[in-house]
């Protein structure tokens, strides 16, 4: 999952940043809203946390845009405006939720956890194709009851295609959901990664067909071997 950090105090956006990172998400900072709106625009992002107080515009005018253009990424907003009209304000412009700083990174954790979960699977903490279980909030996956070994990004991988089965997957989109601008990488390395779940999760009843010039597909066939 790719999230996206506004925040100008560059110690506390390092913080938030490698914190993140060394949670297993692909993380990219910014320092300005017209900066995030950019990006924004550009990109696929799967969460915003964003700072109100930017040095050249409020962080209210970021959410207001981003709605307005029918961006639906969950919006938590970190700042230190903790009076109770702020907060409401943020909601009703559309934030998702609202931290007051400072605030302790495994609490930080736990909300961007609750909000991609929310996204992607209603609010249920798992999610189940056939006999493969992904814990979204544990982030194991599991076939029946064996739980699967996955390196940091083969679960990234696993849990794009999950949360996307039964949509034909570009190499591109994973490469851009999975990697922040700084952590180059390939479609060879995308390739390595999917035959190596592929082997995995064997005996799920759950399978990723290539689909040859467009990418890959999750599926639950229905008459599984």
């Amino acid at each position: 999952m790719r999230i996206l950090v506004v925040e100008d105090d560059k110690a506390l956006g390092a913080a938030i940043t490698k914190s993140l990172q060394q949670a297993g998400f692909a993380v990219d900072w910014v320092e300005t809203a017209r900066t995030a709106l950019q990006f924004l625009t550009l990109e696929n992002f799967d969460l915003l946390l964003l700072d109100l107080g930017l040095p050249d515009s409020d962080g209210y005018t970021v959410v207001r845009k981003l709605r307005e253009s029918g961006k639906s990424l969950p919006i938590l907003i970190l700042t230190a405006r903790d009076a109770l009209d702020d907060r409401v304000r943020g909601l009703d412009q559309g934030a998702d939720d609202y931290v007051v700083k400072p605030i302790a990174m495994p609490e930080l954790h736990a909300r961007v956890r609750a909000l991609l979960r929310r996204r992607m699977t209603g609010g249920n903490p798992s999610i189940t194709l056939k006999k493969l279980v992904l814990d979204t909030v544990g982030r194991r996956a599991y076939v029946e009851s064996r739980s699967i070994d996955l390196t940091a990004r083969e679960w990234s991988v696993l849990e794009y295609l999950v949360g996307n089965s039964g949509r034909i997957v570009s190499k591109d989109q994973l490469i851009q959901a999975i990697a922040s601008w700084d952590r180059e990488l390939s479609q060879n390395a995308i390739e390595a990664y999917v035959h190596r779940i592929r082997g995995k999760i064997e005996g799920s009843e759950v399978v990723i067909k290539t689909v040859r010039g467009l990418g890959y597909l999750l599926e639950e066939p229905t008459n599984a071997p």
